[in-house]
């Protein structure tokens, strides 16, 4: 039987990436509110997490000793999550031709569980093709220093740090992941310098929204 999803005939997928600290979270929410204020529907979402099922495995990843799982083990828990998210949030909120905009995607598991404690990149495509078939049509990457990043990340004194906690030397190897990853899905992604005021960013971001929001209603003109 097939597991892959389809993908929404309406809507836009958007999502954002970066290492920890980067402003992501914060960037989310300034663009749900500048596009609500404009009239558009939009969706705020998060992974992990997204779906009340997805929650919970969030609390599960996120919490706790670096150790707890293998990478191997968190691939298979961050699919089960995403896989929920997509099915619960993400496909019905497309298919009513809403924005969704979400924190965190595919491309960080990639990262994160692909690349941290070995290759594992090829297990993570494997089982994103087999159960979620999805890659969003916008993803705006935050890209910023890894040490300012850490200190910012770390400075939240929250109970989700257990990435954090692995250090400078994994945040130095996700950025630049991540910008490989921008440079293979060159289509989707938009690099944002994220040294820049958090006004700054928020204008990058909405101009780059704006030209996918603009591209995608003129390609559903008959």
């Amino acid at each position: 039987m097939n597991k892959t999803a389809p993908k929404a005939a309406s809507g836009l997928f958007l999502t954002f990436e970066g290492i920890d600290g980067s402003g992501k979270s914060t960037q989310c929410r300034m663009l749900a509110e500048t596009l609500q204020a404009r009239g558009y529907d939009v969706v705020l979402t998060r992974e992990p997490g997204g779906s009340a099922g997805a929650e919970e495995i969030r609390r599960l990843v996120l919490e706790g000793d670096p150790d707890k799982w293998s990478a191997e083990t968190e691939i298979l828990l961050f699919t089960a999550a995403r896989r929920d998210h997509l099915e619960r949030t993400i496909l019905p909120a497309l298919a009513a031709g809403k924005v969704v905009i979400c924190d965190r995607f595919a491309d960080s598991t990639r990262m994160y569980q692909g690349l941290s404690r070995g290759d594992l990149r090829a297990t993570v495509d494997q089982l994103h093709a087999l159960m979620i078939g999805r890659e969003p049509d916008l993803t705006l990457l935050i890209d910023m220093d890894p040490s300012t990043g850490l200190a910012r990340a770390k400075g939240r004194q929250g109970s989700e740090e257990r990435f954090e906690d692995f250090g400078v030397e994994l945040q130095e190897k996700m950025r630049a992941g991540f910008l490989d990853l921008a440079e293979e899905f060159s289509s989707r992604f938009h690099i944002i310098d994220g040294a820049q005021s958090i006004e700054a960013v928020a204008a990058d971001v909405l101009r780059a929204t704006t030209a996918a929001l603009t591209s995608d209603a003129q390609a559903l003109q008959p």
